[in-house]
Parts: structure tokens; sequence; C-alpha cells
């Protein structure tokens, strides 16, 4: 990555992009629209992937700081958890469940796992 600019994203509501730029750029924007949580889609423009928005603390890339040392390359950030074996997919839903999960304890992704995690051990003899 280009030490030099900020990584970028792109917000679309349905087929009409609304906001890109760097990350910060974006997030503001979508504040200032005020549109309700799941009506809108946020992609990383480097990798064409869905990123989820409001995006957790320190997730947004940010500018990398000058290195001390100019011959060694820049580290780039790993995405998710990958000691923990988390691994990133895409999920589809209605702007009403994608509502209710921003608005519980830990964020969407949290909140995914825990109810997986609820209905695996309520179901666990009926699965077997």
């Amino acid at each position: 990555m280009d030490s030099q600019h900020p990584p970028r994203c792109t917000a679309f509501v349905h087929h009409r992009r609304v906001a890109d730029g760097p990350y910060a750029h974006v997030a503001q924007a979508l504040a200032d629209l005020d549109l309700p949580a799941g009506s809108f889609l946020v992609f990383d423009d480097a990798t064409g992937t869905q990123v989820d928005y409001p995006w957790p603390p320190g997730y947004a890339p940010e500018l990398p700081a000058p290195a001390e040392a100019p011959d060694e390359p820049p580290m780039s950030p790993a995405v998710g958890r990958p000691k923990l074996g988390v691994v990133a997919r895409e999920v589809t839903l209605l702007p009403r469940h994608w509502e209710w999960l921003s608005q519980q304890r830990g964020g969407a992704s949290a909140a995914l796992r825990r109810l997986v995690d609820e209905a695996r051990n309520a179901h666990a003899s009926r699965d077997q």
C-alpha cells in the first residue's frame, strides 16, 4: 500500500454512490446523511470487500506513521483475527435485522456469534 495515501472506501445507497474517500471522510458523510442502519453498503476500495459500518474502534485504517528506517517495507495490518480462527464472510439480512444487530452489545458480529452459539446449545441433541 502507498504510504502517502490513506486507505479509501465507498458507500452506496441502493445503486447510488453517496460517499467515497478516506474512511474518516466516508464516516462523516454517512453521519451527516443520518441514514438508518442497514440502508447502505460500504466497500473497501483496495480489496472490494464489504466493511461493517459503523466500524469498531481502531478498525478503519489510518495513514501510517513515517517509517524511521526507510529501507524496511511497511507492515500491512492483518484483517480479522486469524490466530483465533475468525473467518470473514458475507451475510445478507433485511434492514430491520441490521438495525437490531447494530443496537446489540459488541456490534453485529458479536451478536451473530452469540445467537449461533445459543442455537447450537439449544439444539445440540437434535442436531446429533
